[in-house]
């Protein structure tokens, strides 16, 4: 079967990068999935969502000059016949959690500043204060 746009085929990851997954489709042909098109929610890493060598269904979306663009988003989408893939996302943290991690990471910034602030000021004689 010749792969064309708008068919849904089921292919194996071989690689994954920050901006998104190689697929290898039949005759050993390479999509890639863009970060947009792993799932319907924001996705932070891909890896919470694939992983090497898995076998995922995807949609084809374009073919530009040999480049074959895939989406697993699409493929997944409740109006295709079939159930749809189940999709790993990351646990919930609870919101104490959430507020936690904030506050370490502000006052982690705010020490940044303020010794960024104080190496400006220092070195070249002091203030006189009256």
């Amino acid at each position: 079967m010749a792969l064309e746009v708008g068919s849904v085929v089921e292919g194996k990851v071989t690689g994954i990068t920050n901006f998104g997954a190689f697929v290898e489709l039949e005759g050993g042909k390479t999509g890639l999935v863009h970060i947009s098109e792993i799932a319907d929610a924001y996705v932070r890493d891909i890896k919470d969502y694939v992983k090497e060598n898995d076998i995922v269904k995807v949609k084809i979306i374009n073919i530009h000059d040999g480049k074959i663009g895939l989406s697993i988003r699409q493929a997944s989408s409740p109006g295709l016949s079939g159930p749809p893939r189940e999709r790993r996302r990351p646990p919930t943290r609870s919101f104490e959690d959430r507020l936690a991690r904030f506050l370490k990471e502000s006052d982690e910034r705010l020490m940044d500043l303020k010794r960024a602030t104080d190496a400006k000021r220092g070195g070249r004689g002091g203030r006189s204060r009256p």
